[in-house]
């Protein structure tokens, strides 16, 4: 299953009039939409020399002005030929509909711009020929993702009627989630709801960050598992489920996972483990088809025991 080319290389240009001030991404993703070309696309364009303001390369927060000659050459065709790769997968269950699986530490999820290959989507088309094709033909059957560095449990849809089932009880919140952490810090309650808003950082568009402008609900529900040496086992549960919710809800309240590079302190002590310690152990959805309520754990990884040993638990 190869998904195609969203179309063929092309040069085009355009003129900006009355879009003053708009980033240039955000201007191009307006510009290209209609061909199927997404932000991420567009910012790939950018990156990769693609895209000419008068001539002249800009950055993609350049913010255009009037009468800027946007040039672009797009050639999309490379990153969106998502291909089979023989990479092993930890699947826990399948059947004709769904794929549940265990995802890998360090494994992305679908092809983005820096990892069109390795991903998730590469290994299922190579285990199977039989994924869900709604949606975007760069992520057959994905109706849900974990960040790189996060672990743990997926489901996959391979039918299509199980792809719109799941999205409509992950919409819902009909689906149960559950993670354990290693946080940094001693939590001062055994147990809490962090309820504040997130939305995209304005300063740092790959960040997300509690309580700005244009924030969506996010509520996280927590618990501690142990006390472990300046740091905090705890058991975290969803009730939304937001980009980086985990991360950016720890860390707002003082309490960044532990090994999160990108929400941790800029000037930070090196971790014994590469990303974040997070992990997703239970995973419980209604079956799309049978309706059978299923119910699904798995193990703590290897890293995450290695970093509950290498802080140990805390002296009473």
């Amino acid at each position: 299953m190869n998904s195609t080319p969203k179309h063929k290389a092309e040069n085009l240009s355009f003129l900006v009039t009355d879009e003053v001030g708009m980033r240039l991404d955000v201007f191009l993703s307006d510009k290209l939409k209609q061909k199927g070309v997404s932000r991420a696309d567009v910012q790939r364009l950018i990156t990769e020399d693609n895209v000419k303001i008068n001539g002249i390369s800009k950055k993609k927060n350049y913010s255009v002005a009037a009468g800027d000659r946007i040039s672009v050459f797009l050639n999309l065709k490379k990153a969106s030929e998502t291909l089979p790769e023989n990479i092993p997968l930890d699947i826990v269950f399948e059947d004709e509909h769904i794929i549940v699986l265990n995802k890998s530490k360090g494994m992305v999820v679908h092809p983005a711009p820096g990892n069109y290959t390795g991903t998730l989507v590469s290994a299922l088309m190579y285990h199977t020929d039989s994924l869900s094709d709604i949606g975007n033909n760069d992520r057959p059957g994905i109706v849900h993702r974990l960040d790189k560095d996060t672990s743990g449990l997926m489901v996959v849809a391979k039918s299509n009627k199980a792809y719109t089932d799941l999205i409509r009880q992950f919409s819902n919140h009909e689906v149960k989630r559950i993670y354990h952490a290693v946080v940094e810090g001693l939590l001062s309650l055994d147990e809490g709801v962090i309820s504040t808003p997130i939305g995209r950082d304005p300063n740092d568009r790959i960040k997300f960050k509690s309580g700005v402008d244009n924030s969506k609900k996010a509520v996280t529900e927590y618990k501690v598992v142990e006390y472990l040496k300046g740091h905090t086992h705890i058991e975290v549960r969803l009730q939304t489920g937001r980009t980086h919710q985990i991360r950016v809800h720890m860390a707002s309240i003082g309490h960044v996972v532990y090994g999160d590079k990108l929400y941790g302190p800029r000037k930070k002590s090196k971790s014994i483990i590469s990303g974040q310690c997070l992990h997703s152990k239970e995973l419980c959805f209604y079956h799309p088809f049978t309706k059978e309520y299923m119910r699904f754990n798995s193990k703590l990884p290897d890293y995450f025991i290695e970093v509950l040993k290498y802080f140990g638990k805390m002296e009473e």
